[in-house]
């Protein structure tokens, strides 16, 4: 079983250099993790709430755009027009 130990040796190194990665070192305990879910959360949430605001503004201004289609021009015109007064 000599081949066994240069093997082992290196397993061993391997799970070392594991432990001593700097992501499991930054989650070293539940209360970080849990930190860090909770910012990474929040920063999804707010992307995404940005960037679908982004999207329905875009649609709303191209949606206003088209005054050939009665039903949806004026919606798209009433819903700039309150978005305007809210500001």
């Amino acid at each position: 079983m000599p081949q066994q130990d240069p093997e082992i040796k290196r397993l061993t190194q391997a799970i070392d250099a594991l432990r001593n990665h700097p992501f499991l070192r930054l989650n070293s305990t539940i209360a970080q993790q849990i930190w860090i879910t909770f910012l990474r959360g929040m920063a999804f949430g707010l992307g995404s709430v940005l960037g679908a605001t982004f999207l329905v503004y875009v649609l709303v201004q191209t949606l206003s755009q088209f005054e050939f289609i009665p039903i949806l021009g004026d919606w798209a015109a009433q819903l700039i027009q309150q978005i305007e007064n809210n500001r």
